[in-house]
């Protein structure tokens, strides 16, 4: 004899509402995946670093195209509010104030991984072109490499690419927007 056990899925909705009643202890760093609210891992020196150097060279091409949201949440739907290390979002004026934004004003995301590179790959990347959005960097410390998804289609992208120590990742949505691998490893 089997037992099921019964699984309740939090809608974006209520995750809101239990942070608003604080639920969650302050300094819990939490975000809802496909209805499961997930811990995510503590920041390390290096994983903070990275998404400092990425900010940092972001701003440097945004110029008012685009805002650059860091460790903020994205809503994908009614089930996933993630929060990526970086998010480069379309121009508005209000900064999103009235809403998180949706996949509909990603332009791209990146994941920063120093711990997390199979997970994020396995869970986050996916999640992410199954939300539509158009690109999705993960930058893998231990390996020393950037991975960009490009071209969503279903639960997958369509393109990937590596790119290394001594190499350059270039966005495919993004004009302009290219990270020396080695740049940002130090």
């Amino acid at each position: 004899m089997s037992v099921e056990i019964a699984r309740h899925s939090f809608t974006v909705e209520e995750f809101e509402r239990m942070g608003e009643a604080c639920i969650f202890p302050p300094d819990a760093r939490l975000e809802l995946i496909e209805g499961e609210i997930v811990e995510m891992s503590p920041i390390g020196s290096p994983h903070a670093a990275c998404v400092d150097a990425l900010a940092l060279l972001f701003n440097e091409i945004a110029r008012r195209r685009f805002i650059i949201r860091v460790q903020s949440p994205v809503r994908l739907n009614d089930f996933s509010e993630p929060q990526p290390d970086v998010a480069l979002l379309r121009w508005r004026d209000d900064f999103y104030r009235s809403a998180h934004p949706t996949p509909a004003d990603v332009l791209l995301v990146v994941e920063v991984a120093d711990t997390t590179a199979e997970t994020d790959r396995k869970v986050k990347v996916p999640l992410y072109a199954r939300a539509g959005i158009p690109e999705a960097w993960l930058v893998n410390i231990p390996d020393e490499r950037i991975e960009v998804y490009s071209d969503p289609s279903g639960d997958s992208y369509r393109r990937v690419e590596h790119f290394g120590r001594g190499a350059e990742a270039r966005s495919h949505t993004v004009a302009g927007l290219a990270v020396g691998v080695g740049e940002l490893l130090g």
